[in-house]
């Protein structure tokens, strides 16, 4: 019997078979849990999004189109998961945006204020959103876990990873704050920051290119994170294995954290 035989819950943020979401999605199927999904607007994105569910084996999934920005979107979003699903034990936030433009070395301080905004409304305010709309689903279940994606360059300085590092850092912050709120009806809030993946998002950044090789010589454990390790470590945090854990943040990167240079 899987550690999340029975349950059921929302993963936003699948683009591809190469995003930690997948992995997250995959590790949840395999221990027996039950997913719903959201995709990018466009027929294309949801064509994309369905390849890479239906390689985790799962047929006919139920997926809806959430433009994160949208309060009318979000709005939709939970309520067509009310009408087909009585309990949401767990919620996925694996999504972030910043503009590409921004996201070169030595282009922060050119930040302009939209961009900079952008980034914090779509990377981190859409996590308080997001609970915002499950606390009464979650409170119906008896509670539930919610976790979201960060990066180690919410605290340390990555070269081109510019405004999403102040993005990421807002969302490990909401993290504790929604934790401590939450916490009254049993729902338990956490961060994975997981290593450098190579994925549509991450391509995006200036400067990443030598990351997974400096993984793989550098790090405690020699080598690169891979979506299986972040995957297990959210079936964890998903699960009642975690049951007093809440309001952290998790590092799973072969160790890249603990190292000073």
């Amino acid at each position: 019997m899987g550690l999340l035989e029975g349950k059921t819950g929302l993963v936003v943020g699948i683009a591809n078979d190469r995003s930690y979401a997948w992995h997250i999605a995959r590790s949840i199927t395999e221990q027996g849990g039950r997913c719903a999904f959201t995709h990018l607007p466009g027929a294309k994105n949801e064509r994309r999004t369905r390849k890479a569910i239906e390689a985790i084996g799962i047929q006919d999934p139920w997926m809806v189109p959430l433009d994160a920005g949208s309060d009318e979107d979000m709005d939709a979003v939970f309520a067509k998961y009310r009408e087909s699903f009585d309990a949401m034990h767990y919620l996925v936030h694996s999504i972030a945006f910043a503009e590409r433009e921004w996201l070169r070395i030595d282009g922060f301080t050119d930040t302009p204020r939209q961009a900079f905004l952008n980034a914090i409304d779509i990377s981190a305010y859409t996590l308080v959103a997001m609970a915002q709309r499950a606390k009464e689903i979650m409170i119906n279940t008896g509670g539930g876990s919610i976790i979201a994606m960060s990066y180690l360059g919410s605290e340390k300085v990555v070269p081109g990873y510019n405004v999403m590092g102040v993005a990421k850092a807002a969302l490990e912050c909401s993290t504790r704050y929604l934790a401590a709120e939450l916490g009254q009806h049993n729902i338990r809030v956490n961060t994975i920051s997981g290593g450098y993946l190579r994925t549509l998002a991450s391509s995006a950044v200036g400067g990443t290119d030598a990351m997974a090789d400096y993984s793989i010589a550098r790090a405690p454990l020699r080598r690169a994170v891979v979506g299986s390790d972040v995957g297990n470590t959210a079936i964890y945090l998903l699960s009642d294995l975690a049951a007093g854990v809440t309001g952290e943040n998790l590092y799973v990167d072969c160790g890249v954290n603990t190292l000073g240079v």
